[in-house]
């Protein structure tokens, strides 16, 4: 039995003086508002309402059970309000998940922006490079990934983006610019450590025809697993990186690097956001995810407008 339905039953039955007009204001049939508050008076032990031809009265027991019936469904009217207040209202407290990277590149310039959009949310940002992410205990965690990705998450593809070459003014007015892939033998290469691929190599691809890949043997004056250190040392003219637009572009817009190689990439990655479940998603997180989505791409399409050097 459900008993909550059978106190909103008998509610109704005292509020509306019978079992007819109980039936009709609930959308029951008169004799489903009988069962259910016989049910009820069955489970309880005692009869709460006195029946007539012409009417319908509560028992001393109705009475003093229907003062307590009352309090009760409204409380649980008042939780479900609460609750679904989450998802329908943008305040609360948002909890995010990114590795270093994309934290300081992605997250941190979004925080003010955000914030002035939507001041009742509060940004809980944990920073973690673990390679398994617990994305259920987080509203939302940021993954960046190549065209291999294939995880089981529930993920929003936010942007895709390449992988390109660049290094700072100074390096390249110190050092020459290349021309073709095979210059980059010649030149200082700043590498990420990848398991999987070959050490002191790196492929490229012609974005106009994808089927074109070279892999250029390099030797390397800086190997690396973290891709936010290369991105300073290539900042402070130490030489050539691969980078992801979204990472480079705040750089290239301000001059303190130039892309080199154009139109070659290193790669194709794609910033995903995952979330626990795609139902009952509370308001300020689809706020946010909106919000991510619009501030990364217009930033990536800006960046793109930067001509590479040459």
């Amino acid at each position: 039995m459900d008993r909550l339905l059978t106190m909103r039953v008998f509610q109704a039955v005292a509020d509306e003086g019978g079992f007819a007009a109980a039936a009709r204001a609930l959308d029951l049939s008169p004799a489903a508002v009988t069962r259910l508050v016989a049910d009820l008076e069955e489970h309880i032990g005692t009869r709460l309402l006195q029946r007539t031809t012409r009417r319908v009265s509560l028992t001393e027991a109705g009475e003093a059970y229907l003062l307590r019936v009352r309090s009760i469904l409204a409380d649980v009217d008042e939780a479900f309000a609460a609750a679904q207040a989450h998802t329908s209202d943008i305040a609360g407290v948002l909890r995010l998940l990114a590795p270093p990277a994309l934290a300081v590149h992605i997250l941190a310039p979004l925080v003010a922006e955000f914030r002035r959009l939507h001041p009742r949310v509060v940004l809980d940002i944990h920073v973690d490079s673990a390679v398994g992410p617990a994305i259920g205990d987080y509203d939302v965690t940021l993954l960046g990934a190549d065209e291999r990705y294939n995880a089981n998450v529930i993920a929003r593809p936010i942007v895709s983006l390449d992988g390109i070459l660049c290094a700072s003014p100074e390096y390249l007015r110190a050092h020459g610019i290349p021309k073709v892939p095979d210059d980059l033998a010649q030149h200082q290469c700043l590498l990420r450590r990848n398991a999987e691929a070959r050490p002191r190599l790196l492929r490229l691809t012609d974005p106009v025809d994808a089927a074109r890949t070279v892999d250029v043997a390099v030797q390397p004056v800086c190997v690396a697993n973290h891709i936010d250190t290369l991105l300073r040392a290539t900042l402070d003219g130490a030489g050539i990186s691969a980078q992801p637009l979204d990472l480079a572009a705040p750089h290239l817009r301000s001059g303190r690097l130039v892309r080199v190689l154009a139109p070659w990439t290193t790669g194709r990655y794609t910033l995903y956001a995952a979330f626990p479940s795609r139902k009952f998603m509370p308001a300020r997180t689809r706020a946010f995810l909106d919000f991510l989505g619009r501030s990364t791409r217009w930033s990536i399409e800006e960046a793109m407008q930067v001509p590479p050097v040459t």
